[in-house]
């Protein structure tokens, strides 16, 4: 048995409380963050507010190629035809789009039933060319390509016009006159009455579009399907699709969609009341 060292003693309690001080020490700057970040968020401005509002656009079907598109003060017919009963549940307009000259897009007596004082007019200048005086005052011609804002809205024109050598006297181009209007951040394409052209298929970033199909004068189910799926916009709107026969088959235009993309809602809209279109 060894013999007991009296020195020892102290010298290995304080070597133990050194090591449990040290310990101790380690575990509570192991459990201290080594840095900090705060982080600040800028407010945003009115602009990057504008860009998250979801739009207010409401669209009214009347018939055919006519309908209301309101947006804030702004109420839009849109080659109103039908006389002014047509409109009898509608806000009184600030401003008429016209596409084309034809009777189911440009109707005189109409015109002058629901003008009024402060009414504007957009229109190609074949339809300016047929306007009455009191009417061309009120009317900024716009031609194919061109860009103007009228109020709080920018529209742009697209050409409209016939491919097929059996149709082209139905539209020539530079006639009338497609429109992509920005309601907000929203843009909405109105393609009036023309086939799949490329300055349809062209179109980039469109949150709704208006396609007419029906034939002999603008476009089949196939051809309008397989350019709305080129340009992809976020929605797609059937319209102007009575033709010579009834109604051109909205219901294939839906499923040629669906099947080749998830990423384009159809809608169907009551373009034809109590006709029996199939949906």
């Amino acid at each position: 048995m060894s013999k007991h060292n009296p020195m020892k003693t102290p010298i290995i309690c304080a070597l133990s409380l050194l090591f449990v001080l040290s310990s101790c020490k380690k575990e509570e700057k192991a459990r201290q963050p080594e840095s900090i970040v705060t982080t600040t968020i800028e407010p945003e401005t009115e602009n990057d507010i504008a860009k998250t509002e979801t739009s207010a656009l409401k669209i009214s079907p009347i018939d055919h190629a006519t309908m209301v598109l309101e947006y804030e003060n702004e109420v839009l017919y849109i080659d109103p035809v039908g006389g002014k009963e047509a409109f009898d549940t509608c806000k009184t307009p600030t401003m008429v789009v016209i596409t084309d000259i034809h009777y189911d897009h440009l109707d005189l007596p109409t015109l002058e039933a629901i003008n009024n004082d402060s009414l504007k007019i957009l229109a190609p200048k074949a339809v300016f060319e047929k306007l009455t005086a009191d009417l061309k005052a009120k009317t900024t011609v716009i031609a194919n390509g061109e860009t103007k804002t009228l109020s709080t809205l920018s529209f742009e024109t697209i050409p409209m016009y016939n491919l097929r050598k059996e149709a082209l006297h139905f539209h020539d181009k530079g006639r009338g006159n497609g429109y992509v209007i920005t309601f907000g951040q929203e843009r909405v394409y109105i393609s009036g009455d023309t086939e799949d052209i490329p300055e349809m298929r062209a179109l980039k970033n469109i949150d709704k579009a208006f396609v007419c199909m029906n034939l002999p004068w603008t476009m089949p189910v196939d051809n309008a399907s397989n350019a709305v799926l080129e340009f992809k916009p976020k929605q797609i709107y059937p319209y102007h699709y009575r033709n010579q026969e009834g109604f051109s088959d909205v219901a294939k235009f839906k499923m040629l969609i669906n099947s080749s993309s998830d990423d384009i809602e159809v809608v169907q809209l009551d373009w034809y009341k109590g006709s029996d279109v199939s949906q």
